[in-house]
């Protein structure tokens, strides 16, 4: 059974374990045909043991220095006669040229110098000993952790002056100061300039040689009613009033005419008081303004608010005194009236043009048009057209189609189809500009108002705009505004909490009504948010929680249901699911198209948050003359009703030589030995008090009640 794997040769001992022939060895002829035993390290060193003692075991042959073959030589040797070989393959080949680059001599590599890196000088704070510095804004784990403080310690300071705060919110530079006072600690407070990305909007001087003629931005101006719209619908030959709710127009919009050949652009603002603050808005982005007053109304109290914005702003006044067809036209009466507001028309002496016209018969209306082109000429508006393009956001709103829909006015430069813009903290590349026809044009020069579509978010009416090339410090400059904003919000709230809510708590118990408004454009938006805030009073606090362009959705029910808050819908209708969500978590939903039925409601609400508000009526008094002890009832006084009258649900007070020992009510009125319920004044009675004993002689029982009264 053993192998034979050389056939006749002599075998030697078998091995377990061992794969190499048994006895005798291969041989292996090479190129030249020389016979070489294939040895191994075992075969030198190895011998038989056991019964192979009659097999003779390898000599092993001592060698010298000078007799061991040279290693490296053979190795190359080998190496030179692989290469010349022709079989092989690519294999041997690849193995032959990476030992080929192993023995080539390498470069040694260069040392390479560091580059000298310029340390930033800082500029070191000099501190007292135990100060700490807070970089700002930071939040209460944040500043626990510099100051080296626990969270809730700094959670009871917040709490001892009345702002609920958990470790993630934020603090202001004066909450930190006060904090640090509180808690011993002195804190400085160090503030890192960062460079704003604003710094790449083309700030530059226009040339006097670059600078072309631009065309008159008219802001129409005046009271409610007094024919503000009619007289831009005569103007533009166009008829937007019937679409406006109860002829009040709703928000601002711009058109154009033209007169003589001349472009002048018209801004329409609402002629409400609640909107006050768009009104002040057009009067900054205009160059004239027209004011227009009824012939059979004269000024009122809006018309004199609209003065104030146009002479705040530095606008010149055309004057247009509309309704001159109807039979109590008086303008005699209105040029007088304007005089004691400084306003002195050119027939008076003044400098402040006058035009009567009639909306609705079309009279005077070329004349007007002349008066403003004249005011233009003598302002001599000029522009550069050869620059990015920069200006006001008009209006803002939010399509359910297009998304945000923003109407611009270009003041400088032009604007054009593609570029990049940024508006408020809004970016975003132009997709769409139409004109206010709403033709789709490519390109906006100076004095131009178009609507464009592309913004990353609605702007807030009255932001600025500016044009830019490149998309990404578009995106850079807005998301730096919006941080800068959230920091401003931030520290507005803590200063109202700290300055305000004390002096709230002592006078009494304050309370907030939570309100989320939703409107249709932006312009709106600010306008209610500013009315509302002006309702609040000293016991009721008006919180405005979230506002928003567009309808009510999923996110504000859930907003208002945690917060406990009301939604008013300004123009806007929630969908039947959301209106369904609403009754499933008890948020009531307010929708309006009018806004002063808005402002009524809320002072309702806000009425009607109050705890009622009594005061109190005397009903009259009684003397104790005699008293009796009743077991089982207590002591009885028998009185005589000196003044008005005792009734049986009253309160009473006890008084003793004019000092109120005691106040209870009464527990038992009888006549005689009937109940009654009252007594007047000059009958005898018998009297209880509840839960008091003490009557004496002499003793004067005086009965009054609290009644509700309406607050104011």
């Amino acid at each position: 059974g053993e192998r034979r794997p050389y056939g006749d040769r002599p075998q030697g001992e078998r091995r377990p374990y061992g794969d190499r022939p048994q006895g005798g060895r291969p041989f292996d002829k090479d190129k030249d045909s020389q016979d070489r035993p294939i040895r191994s390290q075992s075969d030198r060193t190895r011998r038989p043991s056991g019964g192979g003692a009659d097999i003779p075991a390898p000599m092993v042959q001592k060698t010298t220095k000078k007799d061991r073959p040279d290693i490296k030589k053979e190795k190359s040797d080998r190496l030179d006669r692989g290469l010349s070989r022709k079989e092989g393959g690519n294999k041997g080949n690849q193995r032959s040229m990476m030992s080929l680059e192993k023995q080539m001599p390498r470069k040694p590599h260069k040392k390479q110098e560091k580059p000298v890196v310029e340390e930033p000088k800082i500029n070191v704070m000099e501190l007292e000993p135990g100060s700490k510095v807070v970089n700002v804004p930071i939040t209460v784990a944040g500043l626990a952790e510099q100051i080296q403080c626990s969270t809730s310690q700094i959670i009871m300071c917040l709490m001892k002056m009345g702002v609920m705060a958990n470790i993630n919110h934020n603090l202001d530079e004066d909450t930190v100061v006060l904090l640090g006072a509180e808690l011993g600690i002195n804190i400085v407070v160090d503030k890192v300039e960062e460079e704003s990305p604003e710094e790449g909007l083309e700030t530059f001087e226009d040339k006097p040689e670059d600078l072309k003629p631009r065309p008159p931005i008219v802001t129409v101006m005046g009271h409610v009613d007094h024919g503000k719209t009619s007289l831009l619908d005569a103007i533009r030959k166009t008829n937007v009033t019937a679409s406006e709710s109860g002829g009040i127009t709703q928000h601002i919009g711009a058109s154009e005419v033209y007169s003589n050949g001349q472009k002048i652009v018209f801004l329409d603002t609402p002629g409400h008081e609640a909107f006050t603050a768009m009104r002040a808005r057009g009067a900054f982005v205009t160059d004239v303004a027209v004011l227009v007053v009824a012939a059979d109304d004269s000024v009122k109290p809006q018309t004199v608010e609209a003065i104030s914005h146009a002479k705040a702003a530095g606008v010149p006044i055309v004057v247009a005194i509309n309704k001159i067809d109807k039979p109590a036209a008086n303008p005699d009466r209105v040029k007088q009236d304007l005089m004691q507001h400084n306003i002195l028309v050119e027939e008076y002496g003044g400098d402040t043009i006058a035009v009567p016209v009639s909306a609705k018969a079309g009279t005077g209306i070329d004349e007007l048009l002349e008066m403003i082109l004249m005011q233009a000429e003598m302002l001599e508006l000029k522009a550069n057209p050869n620059r990015l393009a920069m200006g006001t956001v008009i209006e803002a709103r939010l399509d359910k189609n297009r998304g945000p829909v923003a109407t611009l006015l270009v003041s400088n430069g032009t604007l054009q189809s593609g570029m990049s813009v940024v508006a408020g903290t809004s970016a975003g590349r132009i997709r769409v500009m139409t004109n206010f026809r709403g033709d789709a044009i490519k390109k906006a020069g100076p004095g131009t108002a178009v609507e464009i579509l592309g913004l990353s978010e609605v702007p807030q009416a009255g932001d600025t705009f500016n044009a830019l090339k490149d998309d990404k410090l578009a995106r850079e400059i807005a998301e730096h505004r919006a941080a800068k904003q959230r920091e401003e919000v931030l520290a507005r709230n803590a200063s109202v909490t700290l300055e305000q809510l004390f002096s709230q708590l002592k006078e009494g118990e304050t309370k907030d009504l939570n309100l989320i408004i939703k409107a249709d454009v932006q312009g709106s938006v600010g306008a209610l948010t500013q009315s509302l805030e002006k309702l609040q009073n000293e016991n009721v606090r008006v919180r405005i929680l979230h506002t928003g362009v567009g309808t009510v959705n999923e996110s504000d029910i859930t907003l208002a249901s945690t917060a406990g808050a009301i939604i008013i819908g300004f123009n806007v209708r929630p969908s039947s699911q959301i209106s369904a969500m609403a009754e499933r978590e008890g948020v009531e939903i307010r929708t309006y198209q009018v806004i002063y039925e808005i402002l009524d409601d809320i002072e309702a609400a806000m009425k009607g948050m109050l705890d009622p508000l009594f005061k109190e009526v005397i009903l009259g008094k009684a003397e104790v003359r005699n008293t009796f002890k009743v077991p089982g009832v207590g002591t009885i006084a028998g009185a005589y009703v000196i003044e008005g009258k005792v009734a049986r649900n009253a309160q009473i007070r006890l008084l003793r030589d004019g000092i109120v020992i005691h106040q209870g009510k009464i527990s038992s009125l009888k006549r005689f030995k009937d109940d009654a319920k009252e007594v007047l004044q000059g009958f005898e009675c018998g009297l209880g008090i509840e839960n008091y004993n003490d009557l004496k002689e002499g003793d004067i029982v005086e009965a009054f009640k609290m009644e509700e009264v309406e607050r104011k």
